[in-house]
Protein backbone atom coordinates (compact mmCIF):
# COMPACT_ATOMS: atom_id res chain seq x y z
CA UNK A 1 0.00 0.00 0.00
CA UNK A 2 1.27 3.48 -0.87
CA UNK A 3 2.90 5.53 1.87
CA UNK A 4 0.71 8.40 3.15
CA UNK A 5 1.78 11.83 1.93
CA UNK A 6 3.05 14.38 4.43
CA UNK A 7 1.05 17.51 5.03
CA UNK A 8 3.53 19.12 7.44
CA UNK A 9 7.30 19.44 7.71
CA UNK A 10 8.88 18.31 11.01
CA UNK A 11 11.29 21.25 11.25
CA UNK A 12 8.68 23.85 10.29
CA UNK A 13 6.17 22.33 12.71
CA UNK A 14 8.46 21.35 15.58
CA UNK A 15 5.97 21.68 18.41
CA UNK A 16 3.35 19.54 16.68
CA UNK A 17 5.98 16.97 15.70
CA UNK A 18 7.32 16.71 19.25
CA UNK A 19 3.88 16.44 20.80
CA UNK A 20 2.80 13.76 18.33
CA UNK A 21 5.93 11.68 18.84
CA UNK A 22 5.86 11.96 22.64
CA UNK A 23 2.16 11.09 22.84
CA UNK A 24 2.86 7.88 20.89
CA UNK A 25 5.92 7.03 22.97
CA UNK A 26 4.21 7.53 26.33
CA UNK A 27 1.49 5.10 25.23
CA UNK A 28 3.78 2.53 23.60
CA UNK A 29 7.20 2.74 25.27
CA UNK A 30 8.94 -0.57 25.81
CA UNK A 31 10.38 -1.42 29.22
CA UNK A 32 14.15 -1.86 29.39
CA UNK A 33 16.23 -2.09 32.58
CA UNK A 34 18.34 0.92 31.56
CA UNK A 35 15.16 3.00 31.31
CA UNK A 36 14.40 2.27 34.93
CA UNK A 37 17.35 4.29 36.20
CA UNK A 38 18.91 7.72 35.91
CA UNK A 39 22.24 6.57 37.38
CA UNK A 40 24.90 7.88 34.95
CA UNK A 41 27.19 4.86 35.47
CA UNK A 42 24.39 2.42 34.66
CA UNK A 43 23.38 4.44 31.62
CA UNK A 44 26.96 4.69 30.39
CA UNK A 45 27.30 0.90 30.68
CA UNK A 46 24.10 0.37 28.70
CA UNK A 47 25.09 2.80 25.96
CA UNK A 48 28.56 1.33 25.52
CA UNK A 49 27.14 -2.20 25.59
CA UNK A 50 24.43 -1.45 23.01
CA UNK A 51 26.76 0.24 20.54
CA UNK A 52 27.68 -3.03 18.82
CA UNK A 53 25.17 -5.42 20.37
CA UNK A 54 21.46 -5.73 19.65
CA UNK A 55 18.89 -4.93 22.31
CA UNK A 56 17.51 -8.45 21.92
CA UNK A 57 20.88 -10.05 22.68
CA UNK A 58 21.50 -7.87 25.72
CA UNK A 59 18.01 -8.58 27.06
CA UNK A 60 18.02 -12.33 26.36
CA UNK A 61 21.25 -12.93 28.25
CA UNK A 62 20.77 -10.28 30.97
CA UNK A 63 24.14 -8.87 29.90
CA UNK A 64 23.43 -5.45 31.34
CA UNK A 65 22.20 -6.68 34.72
CA UNK A 66 24.99 -9.23 35.12
CA UNK A 67 27.67 -6.67 34.32
CA UNK A 68 26.29 -4.23 36.88
CA UNK A 69 26.04 -6.98 39.48
CA UNK A 70 29.80 -7.48 39.11
CA UNK A 71 30.64 -3.78 38.66
CA UNK A 72 27.88 -1.81 40.41
CA UNK A 73 29.82 1.47 40.50
CA UNK A 74 32.83 3.24 39.07
CA UNK A 75 34.96 2.43 42.11
CA UNK A 76 34.55 -1.31 41.54
CA UNK A 77 35.48 -1.35 37.88
CA UNK A 78 38.26 1.21 38.30
CA UNK A 79 40.12 -1.16 40.63
CA UNK A 80 39.38 -4.40 38.75
CA UNK A 81 42.15 -6.32 36.93
CA UNK A 82 41.85 -6.33 33.14
CA UNK A 83 41.29 -10.10 33.00
CA UNK A 84 38.17 -9.69 35.14
CA UNK A 85 36.58 -6.99 33.00
CA UNK A 86 37.39 -8.86 29.79
CA UNK A 87 35.80 -12.04 31.16
CA UNK A 88 32.69 -10.08 32.19
CA UNK A 89 32.44 -8.58 28.67
CA UNK A 90 32.98 -11.90 26.92
CA UNK A 91 30.55 -12.54 24.10
CA UNK A 92 29.90 -8.86 23.44
CA UNK A 93 32.95 -8.32 21.23
CA UNK A 94 34.79 -5.05 20.48
CA UNK A 95 36.66 -5.39 23.75
CA UNK A 96 38.28 -1.97 23.65
CA UNK A 97 34.82 -0.75 24.67
CA UNK A 98 35.14 -2.26 28.14
CA UNK A 99 38.75 -1.13 28.45
CA UNK A 100 37.62 2.43 27.74
CA UNK A 101 34.71 1.97 30.13
CA UNK A 102 37.23 1.26 32.88
CA UNK A 103 39.38 4.22 31.83
CA UNK A 104 36.32 6.50 31.92
CA UNK A 105 35.46 5.34 35.43
CA UNK A 106 39.04 6.02 36.52
CA UNK A 107 38.91 9.48 34.89
CA UNK A 108 35.67 10.39 36.68
CA UNK A 109 37.23 9.39 40.01
CA UNK A 110 40.47 11.21 39.25
CA UNK A 111 39.28 14.36 37.47
CA UNK A 112 35.73 14.90 38.73
CA UNK A 113 35.89 13.69 42.35
CA UNK A 114 33.76 10.67 41.46
CA UNK A 115 30.82 12.74 40.13
CA UNK A 116 29.84 12.31 36.50
CA UNK A 117 29.68 15.61 34.61
CA UNK A 118 26.21 16.31 33.23
CA UNK A 119 27.31 18.40 30.26
CA UNK A 120 27.69 16.49 26.98
CA UNK A 121 30.80 18.41 25.91
CA UNK A 122 32.55 17.56 29.17
CA UNK A 123 31.43 13.93 29.01
CA UNK A 124 32.96 13.75 25.53
CA UNK A 125 36.41 14.30 27.07
CA UNK A 126 36.23 10.90 28.81
CA UNK A 127 38.12 8.00 27.16
CA UNK A 128 36.17 6.24 24.43
CA UNK A 129 33.10 8.48 24.73
CA UNK A 130 32.04 10.09 21.47
CA UNK A 131 29.37 12.61 20.64
CA UNK A 132 26.50 10.13 20.68
CA UNK A 133 27.39 8.47 24.01
CA UNK A 134 28.04 11.83 25.66
CA UNK A 135 24.64 13.10 24.53
CA UNK A 136 22.93 9.90 25.64
CA UNK A 137 24.36 10.04 29.17
CA UNK A 138 23.63 13.77 29.42
CA UNK A 139 20.01 13.43 28.29
CA UNK A 140 19.08 10.05 29.80
CA UNK A 141 20.84 10.47 33.16
CA UNK A 142 20.52 14.22 33.71
CA UNK A 143 17.66 15.19 31.37
CA UNK A 144 19.91 17.77 29.74
CA UNK A 145 19.01 18.99 26.21
CA UNK A 146 21.68 17.10 24.26
CA UNK A 147 20.90 15.73 20.78
CA UNK A 148 21.85 12.16 19.94
CA UNK A 149 22.22 10.29 16.65
CA UNK A 150 22.61 6.52 16.53
CA UNK A 151 21.76 4.19 13.63
CA UNK A 152 18.05 4.21 14.45
CA UNK A 153 17.80 7.98 14.72
CA UNK A 154 19.87 8.56 11.58
CA UNK A 155 17.48 6.30 9.65
CA UNK A 156 14.37 8.02 11.03
CA UNK A 157 15.68 11.52 10.35
CA UNK A 158 16.89 10.68 6.85
CA UNK A 159 13.37 9.51 5.99
CA UNK A 160 11.61 12.37 7.75
CA UNK A 161 13.74 14.89 5.85
CA UNK A 162 14.03 12.86 2.62
CA UNK A 163 17.80 13.20 2.95
CA UNK A 164 19.70 11.33 0.22
CA UNK A 165 23.14 12.28 1.48
CA UNK A 166 25.17 9.33 2.79
CA UNK A 167 24.40 9.35 6.51
CA UNK A 168 27.83 7.93 7.37
CA UNK A 169 29.67 10.67 5.44
CA UNK A 170 30.82 13.96 6.96
CA UNK A 171 28.22 16.06 5.07
CA UNK A 172 25.48 13.55 5.88
CA UNK A 173 26.40 13.48 9.57
CA UNK A 174 26.30 17.28 9.66
CA UNK A 175 22.77 17.33 8.22
CA UNK A 176 21.45 14.64 10.56
CA UNK A 177 23.04 16.05 13.72
CA UNK A 178 21.75 19.54 12.93
CA UNK A 179 18.26 18.10 12.44
CA UNK A 180 18.48 16.18 15.73
CA UNK A 181 19.43 19.39 17.54
CA UNK A 182 16.71 21.41 15.79
CA UNK A 183 13.94 18.92 16.56
CA UNK A 184 15.01 18.13 20.13
CA UNK A 185 12.42 18.96 22.77
CA UNK A 186 14.61 20.85 25.24
CA UNK A 187 11.89 20.63 27.90
CA UNK A 188 11.77 16.82 27.73
CA UNK A 189 15.07 15.65 26.21
CA UNK A 190 15.12 12.29 27.98
CA UNK A 191 11.69 11.35 26.67
CA UNK A 192 12.19 12.84 23.22
CA UNK A 193 15.50 11.08 22.52
CA UNK A 194 14.08 7.79 23.78
CA UNK A 195 11.00 8.23 21.58
CA UNK A 196 12.96 9.01 18.42
CA UNK A 197 15.22 6.02 19.02
CA UNK A 198 12.29 3.69 19.71
CA UNK A 199 10.53 4.77 16.53
CA UNK A 200 13.53 3.49 14.60
CA UNK A 201 13.67 0.27 16.63
CA UNK A 202 10.01 -0.64 16.22
CA UNK A 203 8.28 1.00 13.22
CA UNK A 204 10.85 2.74 11.04
CA UNK A 205 13.18 -0.27 10.81
CA UNK A 206 15.87 -1.07 8.22
CA UNK A 207 14.04 -3.91 6.47
CA UNK A 208 10.43 -2.81 6.78
CA UNK A 209 8.51 0.38 7.41
CA UNK A 210 5.16 0.50 9.17
CA UNK A 211 4.25 3.80 7.52
CA UNK A 212 0.49 3.31 7.83
CA UNK A 213 0.64 3.18 11.63
CA UNK A 214 3.63 5.49 12.14
CA UNK A 215 2.64 8.31 14.53
CA UNK A 216 4.63 10.91 12.55
CA UNK A 217 3.64 9.79 9.05
CA UNK A 218 2.06 13.19 8.46
CA UNK A 219 5.50 14.82 8.85
CA UNK A 220 7.58 12.32 6.84
CA UNK A 221 8.85 13.89 3.62
CA UNK A 222 10.12 10.85 1.76
CA UNK A 223 8.01 8.97 -0.75
CA UNK A 224 10.40 5.99 -0.79
CA UNK A 225 11.39 5.15 2.80
CA UNK A 226 12.81 1.76 1.79
CA UNK A 227 15.55 3.56 -0.20
CA UNK A 228 16.78 5.47 2.84
CA UNK A 229 19.13 5.96 4.53
CA UNK A 230 21.86 6.08 1.91
CA UNK A 231 25.14 4.65 3.21
CA UNK A 232 28.66 4.14 1.91
CA UNK A 233 29.31 0.73 0.34
CA UNK A 234 30.03 -1.96 2.94
CA UNK A 235 33.54 -3.26 3.37
CA UNK A 236 34.08 -6.68 1.83
CA UNK A 237 34.81 -9.63 4.07
CA UNK A 238 38.39 -10.90 4.16
CA UNK A 239 38.86 -14.67 4.17
CA UNK A 240 41.37 -15.83 6.80
CA UNK A 241 42.75 -19.31 7.52
CA UNK A 242 44.11 -20.15 10.98
CA UNK A 243 45.97 -23.29 12.04
CA UNK A 244 45.60 -24.02 15.75
CA UNK A 245 46.88 -26.71 18.10
CA UNK A 246 44.88 -28.47 20.81
CA UNK A 247 47.47 -29.99 23.14
CA UNK A 248 46.60 -31.34 26.57
CA UNK A 249 49.30 -32.37 29.03
CA UNK A 250 48.26 -33.80 32.41
CA UNK A 251 44.83 -32.10 32.38
CA UNK A 252 46.44 -28.81 31.35
CA UNK A 253 45.76 -27.14 28.00
CA UNK A 254 48.32 -25.06 26.15
CA UNK A 255 47.00 -21.57 25.40
CA UNK A 256 48.47 -18.41 23.95
CA UNK A 257 47.75 -14.88 25.17
CA UNK A 258 46.89 -12.36 22.49
CA UNK A 259 48.88 -9.14 22.22
CA UNK A 260 47.28 -7.41 19.23
CA UNK A 261 44.86 -4.58 19.97
CA UNK A 262 41.79 -6.65 19.07
CA UNK A 263 42.58 -9.65 21.26
CA UNK A 264 44.94 -8.18 23.85
CA UNK A 265 44.63 -10.00 27.16
CA UNK A 266 42.57 -12.88 25.75
CA UNK A 267 43.69 -16.49 25.76
CA UNK A 268 43.44 -18.47 22.54
CA UNK A 269 44.69 -21.69 20.99
CA UNK A 270 48.33 -21.58 19.82
CA UNK A 271 48.58 -20.73 16.12
CA UNK A 272 51.24 -21.72 13.60
CA UNK A 273 51.87 -21.10 9.91
CA UNK A 274 50.37 -23.42 7.26
CA UNK A 275 53.89 -24.64 6.45
CA UNK A 276 54.45 -25.78 10.04
CA UNK A 277 51.23 -27.82 9.90
CA UNK A 278 51.60 -29.25 6.40
CA UNK A 279 52.57 -32.72 7.69
CA UNK A 280 49.46 -32.94 9.92
CA UNK A 281 45.84 -33.76 9.20
CA UNK A 282 43.31 -31.46 10.93
CA UNK A 283 40.83 -33.23 13.20
CA UNK A 284 38.19 -30.58 12.62
CA UNK A 285 37.42 -27.31 10.89
CA UNK A 286 35.58 -24.40 12.48
CA UNK A 287 34.20 -21.29 10.83
CA UNK A 288 33.37 -18.00 12.52
CA UNK A 289 33.15 -14.31 11.69
CA UNK A 290 34.87 -11.43 13.48
CA UNK A 291 34.18 -7.89 12.25
CA UNK A 292 35.16 -7.99 8.55
CA UNK A 293 36.99 -11.32 8.69
CA UNK A 294 35.58 -14.75 7.87
CA UNK A 295 37.85 -17.23 9.62
CA UNK A 296 38.33 -20.91 8.91
CA UNK A 297 40.22 -22.51 11.80
CA UNK A 298 41.94 -25.85 11.20
CA UNK A 299 42.43 -27.71 14.47
CA UNK A 300 45.20 -30.22 15.13
CA UNK A 301 45.34 -32.62 18.09
CA UNK A 302 49.10 -32.43 18.39
CA UNK A 303 51.99 -30.77 20.12
CA UNK A 304 53.10 -27.59 18.31
CA UNK A 305 56.46 -27.93 16.57
CA UNK A 306 57.90 -25.43 19.07
CA UNK A 307 56.72 -23.17 21.88
CA UNK A 308 56.81 -19.40 21.68
CA UNK A 309 56.61 -16.53 24.17
CA UNK A 310 53.17 -15.96 25.65
CA UNK A 311 52.15 -19.63 25.57
CA UNK A 312 51.29 -21.29 28.86
CA UNK A 313 49.57 -24.40 30.19
CA UNK A 314 46.33 -23.83 32.09
CA UNK A 315 44.35 -26.37 34.15
CA UNK A 316 41.27 -27.30 32.16
CA UNK A 317 39.24 -26.61 35.30
CA UNK A 318 40.33 -22.95 35.12
CA UNK A 319 39.14 -22.28 31.57
CA UNK A 320 35.78 -20.90 32.74
CA UNK A 321 37.55 -18.07 34.58
CA UNK A 322 39.88 -17.02 31.76
CA UNK A 323 39.00 -14.31 29.21
CA UNK A 324 38.56 -16.25 25.96
CA UNK A 325 36.83 -14.99 22.82
CA UNK A 326 33.44 -16.62 22.26
CA UNK A 327 34.32 -18.53 19.04
CA UNK A 328 37.38 -20.07 20.70
CA UNK A 329 35.47 -20.89 23.89
CA UNK A 330 32.88 -22.75 21.82
CA UNK A 331 35.62 -24.83 20.22
CA UNK A 332 37.21 -25.56 23.61
CA UNK A 333 33.86 -26.52 25.12
CA UNK A 334 33.14 -28.86 22.22
CA UNK A 335 36.55 -30.54 22.35
CA UNK A 336 36.77 -30.94 26.12
CA UNK A 337 33.24 -32.37 26.13
CA UNK A 338 34.14 -34.86 23.40
CA UNK A 339 37.13 -35.97 25.47
CA UNK A 340 35.10 -36.17 28.67
CA UNK A 341 37.19 -33.51 30.42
Amino acid sequence: MEKPRADRHPVLNKRAFRNTLLKWFQANAKTYPWRETTNPWSILVSEIMLQQTTVASVMANRRFEKFLEEFPDIETIAAAPEAQILRAWEGLGYYNRVRNLQKSAQAVLRDFDGEFPSDAKTLETLPGIGRYTAGAVSSFAFDRPAPIVDGNIARVLSRLLDCHQEVDSTPGQKIIWEAAAELLDSAKPRLFNSALMELGQTLCTPKSTACLICPVRGFCQTSSPESLPVKKPRKKFVQVDEHAFFWIKKDHLLLSQGHDSRRKGFWKLPLRSPEECSHLEPVSRHRYTITHHKVTLYLYHARPPHLIDGEKFHPISDLADLPIATPIRKILTQKTTELGL
